[in-house]
């Protein structure tokens, strides 16, 4: 990777625009607003202010379901937040972001294949994620 993008994110952070969702107090929005429109859009669908100098395109989280037999991959997204997916431990362009929440509260997520533990603000990312589905 660019070794600039991880300047070039923190610079276009600010200017990254908030998805908005109405009358929601949960902390998912200005979570994704801070850790993830840089890379996946204000719009949620790939076409964030740095998209366009990583190596490979940041997905349409918008899609998600669709993707996945139309339910939410509730897990796999979660480990993909977090850094559990292996698939990111052996080199996605895609920081985990497990570490920037050590401390916060760990709760149980309750997914397809049973309960997944989760840090509070990785499971706000995730039910944002989870309520934008098309």
């Amino acid at each position: 990777m660019n070794r600039f993008v991880p300047l070039l994110a923190n610079v276009l952070l600010a200017l990254a625009p908030v998805p908005s969702q109405a009358a929601d107090s949960s902390p998912g929005p200005a979570l994704y607003a801070r850790y993830c429109a840089t890379c996946h859009g204000g719009n949620v669908r790939g076409d964030g202010p740095t998209a366009a100098v990583l190596d490979i395109a940041p997905p349409d989280l918008t899609k998600l379901a669709a993707l996945n037999g139309g339910t939410f991959p509730m897990e796999r997204v979660l480990h993909r937040i977090d850094g559990r997916e292996s698939l990111v431990a052996h080199g996605s362009p895609m920081p985990f972001y497990g570490a920037f929440f050590d401390g916060a509260p760990i709760v149980q997520a309750d997914t397809p294949v049973g309960p997944v533990s989760a840090s509070r603000p990785v499971l706000e990312l995730a039910n944002f994620l989870s309520n934008l589905q098309r």
